[in-house]
């Protein structure tokens, strides 16, 4: 296995005494409650208010500021002092916040992590076993009886669809300034399949970006729908098209471009698939280039990171994809999708690392 620098670090040696394994033992068996609590610790402002206070918050102020119970207060302060969001001076039984508790509150990528977990993730995780041992997302049937989340998307809650799509969003949207520098200033990409568009955030981004591109969404047919009335009245739209598919459909290929296909994009759609799927949507792909149309990749590979919690987010997301999204995908690492692009008959040209939170783009040609 390849590892970057830092998570050999942390995934080749023992990184606890005795007594920190042991607490993190716990930490894991009573995880789901460390979970609600800290999360309602939010929700209620609470932690917000320890951190502005100048010298910390008694329990009395909290609960005179929250209008909660002395109860409820007592229970999520003692709870959170265990689990490490906050800290208590025994001479004044005054509250503050720890170190992590302030990146509970402060770093976006872990309050995007609470919501998605909270709402599309937390109850259907209870199938997480029946999901791995039938490879289908049997925690989906808490939203409804489709047989992988896309078909639903439409259809979920709002603030769930909220969440869902603040996830989505939040980690390829750092990745887009940077993204479109390497499609359209280093390789000059005037026509573009965006394969899984959903919204059409990445095409809208596209025109906007040049003038001159083309860009056409591959994607279910309700999704196109909702692709369409997304880019409604943005400048460049009518420079945006729409093409419905089931990619998952064997024998649905990709259409035929009249002229020179330049880029055929694919940002964070693979790890939606398993590993037998790729290969079949990368040859149906390959079926419409040309000798000089690249495939750009955009993935979170998590092998990949600079930093070992980005490596933790996305492991635990591999089974968001068990449990919920379709039962048989996962984020992969470099050798799985490398071995993918190889059986599709095509081959890894370049890959440029480090990009928004994490992602590389993986350009591909034609073997």
């Amino acid at each position: 296995m390849n590892l970057s620098s830092d998570l050999k670090k942390r995934y080749t040696k023992e990184p606890f005494n005795a007594r920190e394994a042991q607490r993190m033992a716990e930490f894991i068996a009573w995880g789901p409650i460390a979970f609600q609590a800290s999360r309602l610790m939010v929700k209620y402002g609470i932690l917000d208010m320890i951190r502005d206070s100048n010298n910390g918050l008694t329990q009395e102020e909290i609960v005179e500021a929250t209008g909660l119970s002395e109860y409820a207060v007592k229970c999520l302060l003692e709870a959170s002092l265990c689990i490490g969001t906050i800290l208590v001076d025994v001479d004044t039984d005054r509250f503050t916040i720890s170190k992590t508790g302030w990146f509970l509150l402060n770093d976006p990528a872990t309050r995007v992590n609470i919501d998605f977990n909270h709402d599309v993730n937390y109850e259907g995780m209870f199938r997480l076993e029946e999901s791995l041992l039938n490879g289908k997302p049997e925690g989906l049937r808490h939203f409804g009886d489709w047989p992988t989340v896309y078909e639903g998307l439409s259809q979920l809650p709002p603030h769930v669809q909220k969440s869902w799509f603040g996830f989505d969003h939040f980690y390829s949207d750092s990745s887009f300034p940077e993204a479109l520098k390497v499609i359209f200033d280093e390789h000059k990409v005037r026509t573009l399949y965006d394969v899984g568009g959903n919204t059409g955030k990445w095409a809208k981004q596209c025109v906007a970006y040049s003038k001159d591109v083309k860009v056409t969404i591959l994607d279910l047919p309700q999704q196109i729908k909702m692709m369409e009335e997304n880019i409604k009245g943005h400048e460049g739209a009518d420079r945006i098209s729409g093409y419905g598919i089931n990619l998952l459909d064997k024998e649905a290929y990709f259409p035929k471009y009249d002229g020179q296909l330049d880029a055929i994009w694919m940002s964070q759609f693979l790890d939606c698939f398993s590993m037998e799927e790729i290969v079949s949507i990368l040859t149906r792909a390959k079926a419409a280039m040309t000798d000089n149309t690249r495939i750009y990749i955009m993935e979170t590979l998590w092998d990949r990171q600079r930093f070992e919690p980005a490596a933790f987010c996305l492991t635990m997301t591999s089974l968001y994809f068990t449990a919920i999204a379709n039962g048989n995908s996962k984020m992969y690492n470099t050798k799985d999708l490398e071995q993918c692009i190889n059986d599709a008959g095509l081959k890894v040209e370049k890959i440029h690392d480090n990009l928004g939170q994490g992602h590389s783009i993986v350009v591909v040609k034609k073997a």
